[in-house]
């Protein structure tokens, strides 16, 4: 196994480890010299690198994607980690375990497919739960929903993300039709199920996260639709109006027209779908930035673009005590001290014949102050 990790670095530390290259720039100096910006990681998270010296000897030997052997020092630059590199090499596939670099969800994806196949044998509508079937058996297409992630980098980014995200929802829906009792679960079921299911052929995550021409070009929507009509195909007893609600919740699920939603929700399966697709979503987002923060000091994470915020790291603000201010003594307890300066009594306001003093109208003044007293 690779040590150390990402997750295991600290500041002022000379490491020698090997990562995988998410991102590489070669850039100039103001000498005109090149030197390296790179974007390296693991499964556990990834840091910024520069390579200042001796770049020309190596900066054709890798690229994006490949595993590099790197020696360098760890330094804190602008609040973050950052990897000045003294040493590197190219190392081959071969010579590394692929399971220390890509990130994958933490329970096992024959267990989560599993759980998913018991969810969809409890399904009571039998045209649903067949066509849901349609797809659990489909041995190629299933292998991709058990690896693919959900998303590049938004939430559920790791390998297995896609089938954790739709477990959490199927979770959630149960407890939304407990509550929301004219809810059809069946439906809202079938509809958390393949609502993603394009994905496994829009991200491309044999290497590191992408999207595939076929991704970029039409998108996961308009490729689960597609899925969607081949098994249609082989279930010529499905209802005709039932297929279209289904269609739509695929459709529908991002909830809004900017959003890339070529429909907005238009019946309540739909609209609870999205707010729940929505919800838990943001929630891994915001756990995964906590814990992938790569800050040093301060109780917030950087600005997250999703999120359209920072995030607050809630452990490290609870661990910081406040200061309790120490009590105020009474009046009396405070005894004079020739270090504590004194404040003085105020004066008292002088009295208009005082304000007067020293005048012919002043003594006038006076007298009529006494027969008014």
């Amino acid at each position: 196994m690779k040590s150390p990790f990402v997750s295991d670095l600290k500041p002022n530390q000379v490491i020698t480890t090997t990562f995988l290259v998410h991102g590489k720039d070669v850039r100039q100096k103001k000498s005109g010299e090149p030197y390296l910006s790179l974007l390296l990681g693991d499964r556990t998270g990834d840091v910024d690198a520069k390579m200042w010296d001796n770049v020309a000897e190596v900066m054709e030997t890798f690229e994006r994607d490949d595993f590099v052997k790197v020696k360098g020092l760890l330094q804190i630059f602008q609040n973050r980690l950052q990897l000045t590199i003294h040493k590197m090499s190219r190392v081959l596939d071969g010579d590394v375990d692929f399971a220390d670099y890509f990130p994958a969800s933490e329970r096992d994806p024959a267990e989560m497919f599993a759980e998913l196949r018991g969810i969809v044998a409890g399904i009571d509508n039998p045209h649903l739960r067949g066509l849901l079937d349609a797809f659990m058996d489909d041995e190629p297409l299933a292998r991709m929903y058990r690896t693919a992630p959900a998303a590049k980098q938004v939430h559920h980014a790791f390998l297995g993300g896609l089938i954790e995200h739709v477990l959490s929802l199927c979770s959630l829906a149960r407890m939304m039709a407990t509550h929301y009792n004219y809810i059809d679960i069946d439906l809202l079921l079938t509809g958390v199920i393949l609502h993603d299911v394009g994905k496994v052929a829009e991200l491309t995550y044999d290497r590191s996260f992408g999207y595939s021409s076929e991704g970029q070009l039409i998108g996961h929507i308009a490729i689960g639709l597609r899925f969607l009509h081949e098994k249609l195909q082989r279930l010529p007893d499905f209802p005709p109006k039932l297929r279209v609600l289904v269609e739509h919740m695929i459709l529908s699920h991002h909830g809004e027209l900017e959003f890339g939603s070529p429909k907005l929700p238009q019946f309540p399966e739909a609209l609870l779908l999205h707010h729940l697709d929505n919800l838990d979503s943001k929630m891994e987002c915001m756990r995964a930035l906590v814990a992938k923060d790569r800050l040093v000091e301060g109780c917030w994470t950087a600005y997250n673009a999703s999120l359209e915020r920072s995030v607050l790291k809630k452990a490290k603000y609870l661990e910081v005590e406040p200061a309790v201010p120490a009590p105020i003594a009474a009046p009396s307890q405070l005894a004079p001290s020739p270090e504590r300066e004194t404040r003085a009594e105020p004066a008292p306001q002088p009295t208009p014949v005082a304000q007067a003093a020293g005048s012919l109208f002043a003594e006038k003044l006076g007298q009529a102050w006494r027969k008014g007293s």
